[in-house]
């Protein structure tokens, strides 16, 4: 599938025009409707440039590209007339925020003052907003299909747009991408063909036990290693170790985990040792998400003499495969209902790593107590109570899950087994294209 990239920065355009495609997130709102512009009705012109004139289905992945359907439109148009009905039946739109402020929205006027008389006011006050162009709006007037990225996203996405109709898709991840070495290793050995049908991996539950754990220790060596390398920290291999790696903002509440430092040094302490190993990057003007990342760095030198923590600079795609695969268990704790889908609890799943997770975004559909995993808070959508959910992580870390993995081996690798059996093999983006070609693209 060819990939395309966007660029203004050529020799022929203005200075200003030319950085429009420098920062992902910057700027004021006339930057970021700036770029909405370039990304929808530039990346249709592109399109046609290369040659593509007969796409039956364009696909926008939140509000953003929704100009793609203005464009569209103004293709469509007969004379007076514009083909509603015509645009909707090839637009798809895939919405990804469960909260109202993370939809772009901007007034009239700057619309008419960056498109000009490119599309009439009216007719961009009609399906965007009566009072300014709000981008979700848009999208959803002017797509015959629309989907959340998880079943509680979707039930959500109806709450906030009643008199849509919305589906919803559960998010998957590429499960070769993701699984480690190791265990590509013994899926090629017990369950062939894997890699052309990941349905197959449920087979994993036929994989003798001491296979699973020699080839989960094979990971966790290769991360513990390369964080001694990196920080000469002293991370051990037998140690329990927790990982928790994602973008650092204040609703992911990274930090969860240090609410009552005395009871987790005594956990540690008493029921067995544990080490954490945290990564991931804050907006640069995300100041509550860095102000998580430094109360992290102030618990590291509190804990020191009986648990070791880390927190990794420089997290990317490498080293989140390295993460996922290398620990024991995958913390997730976002505050709820602010969990669109997330995907990195099932990427550690393809690796046999279960979730200690609340329950919120994929986790609804991929938990099961004791088998899967273990869940923080209660299944409604209410919102979270952060001392709580802080006490649930202590009590089933001192009571269930430290130990399981400590005192009762054979039943921990039962858990591993049904991670792969259960999660791997729904959450993965083969069973999601097909839900949307069925679903989205033939409909």
């Amino acid at each position: 599938m060819p990939v395309i990239f966007l660029d203004t920065n050529l020799e022929k355009n203005s200075d200003n025009d030319r950085g429009l495609t420098r920062y992902l997130y910057g700027g004021d709102a006339a930057y970021r409707l700036a770029q909405e512009i370039i990304l929808g009705i530039g990346g249709v012109r592109m399109l046609r440039k290369l040659g593509y004139t007969n796409i039956k289905k364009y696909h926008m992945n939140e509000g953003h590209a929704s100009l793609l359907a203005m464009e569209l439109l103004k293709e469509s148009k007969v004379n007076v007339e514009w083909d509603f009905q015509r645009v909707k039946n090839a637009c798809v739109f895939t919405t990804h925020t469960p909260v109202s402020a993370g939809h772009d929205h901007f007034s009239c006027g700057l619309v008419e003052h960056l498109l000009g008389e490119s599309f009439p006011v009216e007719i961009i006050e009609m399906l965007g907003g009566n009072d300014r162009l709000d981008m979700t709006l848009l999208a959803l007037n002017l797509s015959n299909y629309v989907n959340g990225v998880a079943k509680r996203h979707g039930e959500i996405s109806r709450e906030m747009f009643p008199g849509y109709s919305i589906d919803s898709i559960t998010n998957g991840i590429h499960s070769y991408t993701w699984i480690s070495n190791s265990f590509k290793w013994l899926f090629n050995k017990y369950i062939p063909g894997w890699t052309l049908d990941s349905f197959t991996l449920r087979y994993s539950l036929g994989i003798p036990k001491e296979e699973i754990w020699e080839a989960h220790v094979e990971s966790k060596k290769l991360l513990c290693d390369y964080v001694n390398k990196e920080t000469n920290i002293g991370m051990n291999h037998d140690v329990f170790t927790i990982g928790c790696a994602r973008r650092a903002t204040h609703y992911k509440r990274i930090d969860l985990v240090f609410s009552d430092v005395e009871r987790l040094r005594n956990i540690a302490t008493q029921v067995g040792k544990i080490q954490f190993i945290f990564a991931g990057k804050a907006h640069p003007n995300d100041w509550p998400g860095k102000e998580s990342i430094k109360r992290i760095f102030s618990v590291l030198n509190q804990l020191k003499e009986h648990i070791k923590i880390v927190y990794l600079g420089n997290y990317d795609m490498e080293l989140a495969q390295r993460l996922t695969a290398g620990v024991d268990l995958w913390l997730n704790t976002p505050q709820k209902p602010l969990e669109a889908s997330g995907t990195s609890g099932m990427k550690a799943a393809h690796n046999g790593i279960p979730s200690l997770s609340v329950l919120d975004g994929w986790w609804l559909e991929g938990h099961i107590e004791g088998v899967t995993g273990w869940s923080l808070g209660a299944k409604s959508v209410e919102s979270g109570n952060d001392q709580r959910e802080a006490q649930e992580i202590y009590d089933k870390l001192e009571n269930i899950i430290l130990p399981l993995y400590y005192k009762e081996r054979e039943k921990w690798i039962d858990v591993m087994r049904f991670s792969i059996a259960f999660n791997a093999s729904f959450f993965n983006t083969q069973r999601m294209v097909q839900q949307y070609v069925l679903n989205a693209y033939l409909h």
